[in-house]
């Protein structure tokens, strides 16, 4: 008897279970509804994956796939400088140099930032999580660092979220964060990239908490949407045309002019039957 296969799909602590949908209509809403009662009831502090740019907020977790060792985008508060750190020398799990990539979860402070965004804005801002908080910021030269705690243009960040997951990071220069190996094999940030490659993808974890945020300001934002455009189809609908069994409803101005317009035609009919009268007289 053959053993059932099992998937080889890797998955990570809070991530939903998508079910495969059989029927259209009655099926697809009820789908829906379930893949949001399962989103909901998932525990607010569990880490999980953006699938949209507006979704990265709050706490966040950066890891780079490197080559060598999966690292993460730590701060050093005490040396006042961005560090990437091996997570795979992480033993403060049982088993944590085994653990998949997708499943890995913040161990300490430093490797938490804190995302930042004006509304309505594409842009955001990475402050450390530990000291007095710092913004990662990026020069004219790709010089990436964590020491400034203002924000301004070279604080601003735009991430791109693709398809499978991967998320990249464009600086106010349009060049792309990423990985790169100095002297002595050691990994350093640069912000200089013109075009996306392996070492500009980032996986990039947020918290469930945040997540759920991001969906009720865009169902809210629907919601709004809707409300304005019913709005403009009543407004025009009593604009252009008519109601009201076939009665035609105008304004009190348009019935001042249709009252005038009507005296003046009584008026003009009236001079007409005179001259009519007056002409029949004379030949009578």
């Amino acid at each position: 008897m053959s053993e059932k296969v099992r998937s080889t799909k890797l998955k990570f602590k809070g991530e939903k279970t998508h079910k495969k949908r059989k029927r259209e209509g009655e099926d697809e809403d009820n789908s829906s509804r379930c893949r949001r009662k399962n989103e909901d009831d998932e525990n607010d502090d569990t880490w999980v994956l953006p699938e949209q740019a507006n979704e990265i907020r709050g706490p966040t977790f950066v890891l780079h796939p490197s080559d060598t060792s999966p690292i993460c985008v730590t701060f050093d508060s005490t040396r006042g400088k961005i560090v990437l750190h091996s997570v795979n020398k992480d033993k403060t799990e049982e088993g944590a140099a085994s653990t998949s990539i997708l499943e890995r979860t913040p161990t300490e402070v430093s490797q938490v930032w804190v995302t930042t965004r004006v509304a309505g804005s594409p842009t955001i801002n990475l402050r450390t999580g530990t000291g007095d908080g710092k913004f990662l910021s990026c020069d004219k030269h790709g010089l990436v660092s964590a020491y400034r705690e203002a924000r301004g243009p070279e604080e601003e960040w735009t991430p791109v979220v693709f398809p499978d997951g991967m998320v990249a990071f464009q600086n106010v220069y349009e060049k792309y964060l990423g990985v790169d190996e100095v002297a002595g094999g050691q990994m350093s940030l640069r912000g200089d990239a013109e075009e996306v490659g392996f070492g500009e993808r980032f996986i990039v974890k947020i918290q469930n908490k945040y997540k759920k945020e991001a969906h009720a300001e865009e169902r809210k934002k629907r919601e709004g949407l809707s409300i304005d455009d019913n709005f403009d189809e009543t407004t025009a609908n009593k604009t252009f045309q008519a109601w009201g069994a076939g009665r035609s409803v105008v304004s009190t101005h348009d019935k001042k002019d249709l009252k005038k317009a009507k005296k003046e035609g009584r008026l003009a009919e009236a001079l007409l039957d005179r001259r009519a009268k007056l002409k029949s007289d004379r030949f009578c």
